[in-house]
């Protein structure tokens, strides 16, 4: 007789272990998005990173940029393809918004498919906006 319950628990605790797992695959239908290149970004064809390294560590190079320009007054990355780069989120030339132009678009869009909020804005400033 105890052994029915002692299963029936089991199955029930199994279920209830388990029930975030089913439901997110149950309900999960969008994809991520895939950030939209457009004018000087998609015309280059390069990063200070590949694509892949861009997606899962481009909170630690900034954060990495961020030290280096406060800390060292060091403005200039090279990057492992030999380009230079500038270490800023401000439009100009060889910048992430000089290349990535709409915010919206591009940085936006992810971070809000994965619910992130980056504090960059805190301090920084995207110049369209302003405008």
């Amino acid at each position: 007789m105890n052994k029915n319950y002692i299963i029936t628990g089991l199955v029930i605790f199994a279920l209830a272990v388990l029930s975030p797992f089913w439901f997110n695959i149950i309900t999960t239908t969008q994809a991520a998005p895939e950030p939209e290149l457009l004018g000087k970004a998609k015309a280059e064809k390069k990063c200070v990173l590949d694509k892949y390294d861009m997606r899962a560590n481009h909170m630690s190079l900034l954060d990495d940029w961020r030290d280096s320009v406060v800390r060292d007054a060091d403005r200039m990355y090279k990057s492992s393809n030999g380009h230079s780069f500038n270490m800023s989120l401000s439009t100009g030339e060889n910048s992430c918004l000089g290349c990535h132009e709409d915010k919206a678009k591009f940085c936006d869009a992810c971070h809000t498919y994965a619910s992130v909020t980056p504090y960059c804005w805190d301090c920084h400033t995207n110049p369209k906006e302003i405008e």
